[in-house]
């Protein structure tokens, strides 16, 4: 099966409701979308989300990554020479981290046909079904209540709420929340790098005095600022997951290592997809580290490759992939089924996507 060409395109979806952090706030998913041929007919499918303040991954830098460096680096070679290509795929440019995922994930699907498995079972097949968390935006206190009864009516008992906006308000917002829903329902936190390290803990550590029961925090303080991370870990009544610190498996060792944190988050946009988020799922396997997979912004065909990921490796204990159902449509068909909270898994070959409606090329 040799590649012999690469159009890309690129897909809008609606939100259902404006999507607000302390980073940033979106109305829609905007994102490039890969799509590799080969000789054999069979069709890869990838996706990226421009989201620069996270990433540093706007649209333009997408397309000059994928036009002027890794579509050169894959047109022409042969999908079996699976390992050679993954390497050359993640030497060819630096960084691009989500250029890179969408060409990543695609050449797994096509792995996947080639041998004619589903990626998860390629990577392990532990289990078909996982239940995800669902997002709630920050905004005041008694809109982000609402929005949380609404999402446990929906049937969602995990919720993920985002703080770090406005901090002083923070501990309100959570308490609001936690009145309206009752104590049967998880909440986990995000600050998205809101918080300073002894801001965190004092936060932190208010919401739990209060009965919040918050089951853990994620990236509270500055992605870099690893010491900082460190510091809310060893003194926060709530344990601590890495998200932004997390780009590589390098960081995630390091993580691991020095146990800045409780737990590793997986985003395939950050660590340049399978092949290194992998890595990093055997790091976890070794350190007895659990870890969450997480997604951007994104529309069904990357969330579907993470769900792969999140079927085939029983560390990754906490799931975080609502990407599809914040959106107000589904353009992808075919791959996962998203019902709610419940994720099914696809067991056609490779990632099980069979095409992209409403897609405008632009080749």
């Amino acid at each position: 099966m040799k590649i012999t060409e690469v159009r890309l395109g690129k897909i809008s979806v609606p939100l259902r409701v404006p999507f607000k952090t302390a980073l940033r706030s979106v109305s829609s998913v905007e994102d490039i979308i890969v799509e590799v041929h080969t000789d054999t007919g069979a069709v890869g499918y990838g996706e990226a989300p421009p989201t620069g303040a996270i990433t540093g991954d706007t649209t333009g830098a997408i397309l000059g990554a994928l036009q002027d460096h890794i579509i050169k680096t894959v047109v022409g070679r042969d999908v079996d020479d699976f390992e050679d290509l993954m390497q050359a795929l993640n030497s060819c440019i630096v960084k691009n981290t989500s250029a890179k995922a969408a060409m990543d994930m695609a050449l797994w699907d096509l792995y996947g046909q080639l041998y004619r498995i589903p990626v998860y079972k390629l990577l392990g097949g532990s289990r078909k079904q996982i239940i995800t968390d669902i997002t709630i935006s920050v905004n005041d206190p008694e809109e982000m209540a609402r929005d949380a009864v609404d999402a446990v009516r929906r049937g969602y008992d995990t919720l993920k709420i985002k703080v770090g906006a406005h901090p002083e308000l923070d501990v309100a917002r959570l308490t609001a929340v936690r009145q309206a829903i009752g104590n049967d329902t998880r909440i986990r936190i995000d600050a998205n790098q809101g918080w300073e390290p002894k801001q965190a803990v004092r936060l932190l550590n208010q919401m739990q005095e209060k009965g919040l029961d918050i089951e853990f925090v994620e990236q509270p303080v500055k992605a870099h600022d690893i010491e900082g991370l460190k510091y809310v870990t060893e003194r926060s009544y709530v344990p601590v997951l890495a998200d932004e610190s997390v780009f590589s498996p390098e960081d995630a060792l390091h993580i691991m290592q020095t146990r800045a944190a409780d737990l590793v988050n997986i985003k395939l946009m950050k660590c340049s997809g399978l092949y290194n988020a992998l890595k990093i799922a055997s790091a976890a396997e070794v350190y007895g580290v659990e870890c969450m997979i997480g997604c951007m912004l994104e529309a069904k065909i990357s969330v579907n490759a993470a769900v792969h990921l999140a079927c085939a490796k029983k560390i990754i204990t906490k799931i975080d992939l609502d990407g599809p159902v914040l959106c107000s449509e589904d353009p992808i068909l075919g791959g996962a089924v998203f019902d709610e909270q419940r994720i099914t898994v696809s067991d056609e070959p490779g990632l099980g996507i069979k095409g992209v409606e409403k897609m405008t090329y632009l080749d």
